[in-house]
């Protein structure tokens, strides 16, 4: 695999549309300065096909995934290092990738994974002209 934060854009971000907190991170990327390099998939459309990507649906709701301009793919909290690469973000992307945190951080990314649907509940729903991010 190459390196995460030399994921190469555009990159193309599969999401489930109906998370609470998945839709929130899609509406503050599509307001991003850098948002032509991030392409959204909602893969709870109906037009959407995980097989013509060799993939299941119950794969790709397990966990997040990304493909870059290469074809690369990054799944899990990977995906989201290589997304936060694209936009610019490189150093934290390098940081969370340091030895003493890279563990705790896939580890969380894991239970929040499991829990997305549950925890976005708990957030108040975002105004229209919100900003909120992530």
């Amino acid at each position: 695999m190459s390196r995460i934060w030399q994921a190469s854009a555009p990159v193309t971000l599969y999401h489930d549309g109906k998370c609470p907190l998945c839709q929130r991170e899609v509406a503050w990327l599509s307001r991003h300065p850098r948002r032509e390099r991030v392409n959204s998939v909602d893969i709870r459309d109906e037009k959407f096909s995980p097989e013509a990507l060799g993939l299941t649906f119950k794969t790709m709701m397990g966990r997040l995934h990304v493909q870059d301009a290469r074809g690369e793919w990054y799944v899990g909290m990977d995906a989201s290092r290589a997304l936060y690469a694209v936009l610019g973000y490189r150093r934290l992307v390098r940081i969370s990738l340091l030895p003493g945190l890279r563990p705790g951080m896939d580890m969380s990314y894991r239970f929040f994974a499991r829990h997305r649907e549950r925890i976005g509940r708990w957030l108040p729903a975002p105004r229209p002209d919100s900003s909120d991010t992530l």
